[in-house]
């Protein structure tokens, strides 16, 4: 089944050798611990209630879904028709590059999508910024989502960083969706989850009840395990990342280390189409910026073991790197 270009690109590609495609540390972290015995509908509400404490927010503000992706079409379809039922057509900010269901979420429930300086009822933006790999300040966003009636913010990348939710801060307008596939690579777990404004929508919680089944108790025993286990799932994270770090910092010095284990290497000529096309055509998997909105890249992912020797051969294709000044927000 067609899921959306990106993803269906990478699908395509499973015998490359290097992946520097894929943006989750599945395959490069141990699988989620399953709970023993056979767990039972009260892990949902134990789940919420823990994913709150690490949140640090109230946990009558937590609803899980399957995935963040999911939980971004729930509160984009929501607030969509509550601008509807107000009388005002829905319009959409978008920083490009941006991650590409954000935008074409958006479009779905009917919104229309314009650039960061156009008047706008909703921002939404991926924070570290997936593919720049760059952490937003939380002035930064501020400034991004001024004049809007609502903010969403994608976390999906937030604990590869050490910066806590902006759910904490406990605005009004504020919503924040992520889910256990990138830092956890948790993806056969199936969970993510929305944190809503401190006053919580009666409709949007209906909303959800109608559109969307439990999440099961298999999963949500995964995802319980893997919150009790942070400090451990930190360490395998980093001593994975930390060496490719280092071969990132190799290839492209002076430029700052991506917040997220990836980042958007823009070119100085040619498509990042056809680079990646001709990366694949060598085993080695990018994925083109033109998903993202950015014709001129691509995006490469630190997320494999093999990535300093992935990187290597990437770079023997594209030639060496041009000097950039990271783009913060």
């Amino acid at each position: 089944m067609e899921r959306f270009p990106l993803a269906d690109w990478i699908d395509a590609h499973p015998e490359c050798r290097y992946d520097l495609a894929t943006s989750g540390m599945r395959g490069s972290v141990p699988p989620p611990p399953r709970p023993r015995g056979r767990p039972g509908r009260e892990l949902e509400e134990v789940l919420r209630q823990e994913l709150a404490d690490h949140l640090g927010v109230a946990a009558r503000r937590v609803l899980l879904s399957h995935g963040a992706s999911e939980a971004n079409a729930w509160v984009l379809g929501h607030l969509a028709g509550e601008l509807r039922r107000s009388g005002v057509p829905p319009v959409l900010r978008v920083r490009l590059p941006e991650y590409p269901p954000l935008i074409d979420g958006g479009r779905a429930h009917g919104f229309r999508v314009v650039g960061e300086s156009a008047p706008a009822e909703v921002a939404v933006v991926s924070r570290p910024r997936n593919p720049e790999g760059d952490l937003w300040t939380a002035e930064a966003i501020e400034g991004f989502s001024e004049g809007c009636r609502a903010l969403i913010v994608d976390e999906t990348f937030r604990e590869f960083t050490r910066a806590p939710s902006m759910a904490l801060a406990g605005q009004r307008r504020l919503w924040v969706t992520g889910s256990f596939t990138k830092f956890y690579g948790a993806d056969e777990a199936r969970v993510g989850y929305v944190v809503t404004p401190p006053e919580v929508p009666e409709r949007f919680v209906r909303y959800v009840g109608l559109g969307s089944d439990e999440v099961a108790p298999l999963s949500c025993g995964m995802a319980i395990g893997l919150l009790r286990r942070f400090p451990e799932w930190r360490r395998a994270v980093h001593a994975v990342l930390d060496p490719n770090l280092g071969a990132f910092r190799r290839a492209y010095p002076g430029r700052p280390d991506p917040a997220a284990p990836l980042f958007l290497d823009r070119l100085a000529r040619g498509s990042g189409h056809r680079l990646a096309e001709r990366c694949a055509r060598a085993s080695v998997l990018v994925a083109a910026g033109e998903f993202f909105g950015s014709r001129n890249a691509v995006r490469v992912c630190l997320t494999r073991r093999n990535f300093p020797a992935g990187l290597r051969a990437y770079l023997r294709i594209r030639g060496p790197p041009v000097k950039e000044r990271s783009v913060t927000g």
